[in-house]
Formats: structure tokens, C-alpha cells, sequence
């Protein structure tokens, strides 16, 4: 582990610096995080300077030593909010098992990876990116000369084997055969089928892969998350929840379409998208059912959806995105609010509950921290969380490097066409690792 000298260790926290961009190197980025990777505990919030509705992810790195009594469950994370900094953001992560703790669920599937199911930690050291500076907060004496130090080394594309998936297609293909099944008999509307594939025994520089992921694949709400040895490598375009004062909002993703190669050809994508029924009729129930979520948390009358079937381009993908917003009742707080709406609808399906009994029994591996969320939380209560999906998770002590990937299910559904779905969001993480699928 990467440390400071005595100064950055000392008790008192140093004054804030600010430091504008353009007196730093221009891979003063890479350096940061790399030098901050250093530390067992690491939160690196990327919005690539991307347009996107009520804005992206703010731009934000922190680091610890330490995170001494750092909450594992829901019930923990209130009286840690409480108890933790009045001037540092709290930076941490759900994994999808989380619901257990919500719900009367489990989650028995096999895991390579065995995250803790929630994480937070209130952070040393942490920097903002702002328009034209850098804002470096908490102990900063020693860290920009530090950091001005590191260096970036020259790596190579990773050496990794090919990616094994845990369920062989044609048994994928059975499960959306019986989702169908499950939905012609009102088990469920809609079902989000995931998959996992995975190499065992990898070496790899984890931020190198980020830089190149992001490079490859710039999202809204990409980060980079370190936790002893488990990493997070994060390309995601989707917002789970934010909130700014007593607004709240959610931005479910449903409904994909490749790029096109022209701007003749792109155009008829996103028109083929936007007139696609099975694609809308996806995205409004999980809009209906973030709704209702939100409901149990919001002043009455206050849900509303400004936003429906909005179309975004991505590097790859057009995706159709829509936006749920409300005003939370007083003393309405982040724990209640993830009470409420967790996990999100747009990965689990609907009804929620039986949907998520339902991806216990078809998928053959646990989720992890996808179909989770990393995220922030200001001092004044303000958070904003994404949804952990286009992501890499990595096991530095075992090498055990996994992905998943996933498509909404209705009974609509061409088993084929949800498969292409899932390997066209897997394109730009397979491009990275200069890996393919065995």
C-alpha cells in the first residue's frame, strides 16, 4: 500500500488547495488515480464532462487508510451518516444482495467474487474537479507532490484468457424460454435476465483497464472502486437515484440499439428504437414501477415524469432513458429512500419481489456489486447513486476477473435477439480486455 510522509498522516487536517487545471500535467488524472489506488480504500466518480438530464455524476476521488467501524448493512448506515465527517462526502457502495436485508430473499448462487454487501467510508483525502481547478480537501499536505510524482507506466493490453460464461448459451436461451412461460402465467410483466462471464487466474493493472474502459466506453456514471482487494471498474450510462434538497429523482435505462455507422444509418437506429413497442413497453413498466417506489418516500401527488422515452447516444449504444422525480416527505432520509426503491427496478423487473425470487432460481451465479450501486453523499444530505452495470469486478488476490450482462425479458422476447443484446453490451468491456468468449 502506497503511503504519505508524516505530515499526510498527522491528525490535523491540512488547509484546502486549490489548483487550476492548467497548471497540471494533462495526464494529471491517471496519475491521481493511480497513486490513490494505492490505499485499501478507494472512490473514483467519472462523469466524463457528458451532457445528460439533472447532469452527470459530480467529479469526485477520495481515499482512506482506514474505515474503522464502516457500516456493512442498512441498519448500520444511518447512525454511521450521523456520526461521520461534516465536511467530507461519505463514499461508498450496495451490492445487489442488499435486498435480502430489504426483502425476505436470498441469495445462495455460487460467487467468485464476495463483496461485502455495503460499504461506506468517510474519506482522508478526497479532491473535486470542477470547471477550470482542482479542490483538494481533508490531509493534503504532501498529496498533489505525491501524486505529481507518480508515474503512468506504458502497459500493454492484458493478457486474459477467454471469458467462460456461466450459464452456455443454450441453457440462456432455455431460461428466456421460461421466462415467457413464467410471464404467459402472470408470475411477473417483465424479467431482467443476467449472466456471467468470467476468467480465473488474471493479472492485470486494474486502473490501466479503467483508463482504457473509459476511454473506450465514456459514461455519465463511470467509477473506479477499490475495497482491500475486491475493484470495481465501472462504464455505467444510468443514474439509480439522486437527490438535490427535497427533490428526488430516478433515470431507469430500458431499451438498446447498436450504433449506427453513419449518420444516415445512426439516425434510422434511433428512430427504429424509439418506435420499438417491445422497447417502450419495457421502459414504461419499470417508469411505472420506479413510480410507485417512490411514492412510498414522496409528499403526495409529487411524482411526476418529465421525461418519457428520452433517446441518448452512447459510444455504441442508443439508449432509452426516462426520468422519474418527486418531492421527499420531511425527515425522509437516504436509508428510507434505499428502503423504498432498492434494488432498482430496471434490473430486477416486475413485481420486483417476485421478479428478484425468480432471478434466484434461473441465473447461476450471484451479482455481486452488479445491479448494485457506488455512489456519494454530501454532508447536507445530498446523494447521487448509479446503477453498476458495463463493469468489470476483480479479485486481485485470486485473480478472479468476472462481467455480467443482461436483457430485459417480456414475452415479446426473441431468445436470439436478448442474446445478441447481452454480447452488444458486453462489446466495449471484451474490446478492452482484448479477450473474447470461449
Amino acid at each position: 500500500m502506497r503511503r504519505l510522509a508524516c505530515p499526510y498522516l498527522c491528525a490535523v487536517l491540512s488547509a484546502p488547495l486549490t489548483v487550476p487545471l492548467s497548471s497540471l500535467p494533462s495526464d494529471f488524472r491517471a496519475r491521481a488515480l493511480r497513486w490513490a489506488a494505492g490505499f485499501v480504500h478507494c472512490a473514483y466518480l467519472e462523469p466524463n464532462n457528458l451532457p445528460y438530464p439533472q447532469g452527470p455524476f459530480e467529479h469526485i476521488l477520495g481515499v482512506a487508510d482506514d474505515a474503522a467501524n464502516a457500516p456493512r448493512t442498512l441498519d448500520q448506515l444511518r447512525p454511521w451518516l450521523l456520526r461521520s465527517s461534516a465536511s467530507a462526502p461519505a463514499l461508498g457502495f450496495l451490492t445487489y444482495d442488499v435486498k435480502n436485508e430489504i426483502e425476505a430473499l436470498t441469495s445462495q448462487n455460487v460467487s467468485g467474487l464476495e463483496w461485502p454487501q455495503l460499504h461506506f467510508f468517510s474519506p482522508q483525502t478526497w479532491f473535486y474537479w470542477r470547471q477550470h481547478e482542482v479542490e483538494l480537501h481533508g490531509h493534503t499536505a504532501g498529496v498533489l507532490e505525491a501524486i505529481l510524482a507518480t508515474e503512468v507506466p506504458v502497459v500493454s493490453t492484458p493478457s486474459v484468457p477467454a471469458l467462460v460464461p456461466r450459464m452456455p448459451k443454450a441453457d440462456y436461451l432455455r431460461a428466456v424460454e421460461a421466462v415467457r412461460e413464467d410471464i404467459l402465467n402472470g408470475e411477473v410483466y417483465e424479467l431482467n435476465l443476467c449472466q456471467e462471464f468470467y476468467a480465473e487466474n488474471v493479472t492485470l493493472d486494474p486502473v490501466d483497464v479503467f483508463l482504457r474502459l473509459n476511454a473506450a466506453s465514456p459514461a455519465p456514471f463511470a467509477g473506479f472502486f477499490r475495497h482491500h482487494h475486491h475493484v470495481l471498474l465501472c462504464a455505467s450510462p444510468e443514474r439509480f437515484l439522486a437527490r438535490r434538497g427535497p427533490a428526488i429523482f430516478s433515470q431507469p435505462i430500458k431499451g438498446t440499439i447498436r450504433r449506427g455507422t453513419t449518420p444516415t444509418e445512426d439516425e434510422h437506429q434511433r428512430q427504429t428504437l424509439l418506435q420499438d413497442e417491445k422497447e417502450r413497453a419495457e421502459n414504461l413498466m419499470i417508469v411505472d414501477l420506479v413510480r410507485n417506489d417512490l411514492a412510498r418516500v414522496a409528499q403526495t401527488g409529487s411524482v411526476q415524469v418529465p421525461e418519457l422515452f428520452g433517446l441518448y447516444p452512447f459510444r455504441h449504444v442508443w439508449q432509452m432513458i426516462s426520468t422519474v422525480q418527486a418531492e421527499l416527505r420531511p425527515q425522509v432520509d437516504l436509508v428510507d429512500v434505499l428502503r423504498a426503491t432498492f434494488p432498482m427496478g430496471s434490473m430486477t423487473g416486475a413485481p420486483k419481489i417476485r421478479a428478484m425470487q425468480l432471478i434466484e432460481h434461473y441465473e447461476q451465479t450471484r451479482r455481486g456489486l452488479y445491479s448494485g450501486s457506488i455512489g456519494n453523499v454530501l454532508p447536507n444530505g445530498d446523494f447521487d447513486f448509479n446503477v453498476v452495470i458495463r463493469s468489470l469486478q476483480y479479485r486481485q488476490d485470486t485473480g478472479y476477473l468476472s462481467f455480467q450482462v443482461g436483457s430485459a425479458i417480456t414475452y415479446d422476447s426473441v431468445p436470439e435477439r436478448e442474446y445478441e443484446e447481452c454480447l452488444l453490451k458486453a462489446r466495449a468491456i471484451l474490446d478492452v480486455l482484448g479477450a473474447a468468449i470461449g
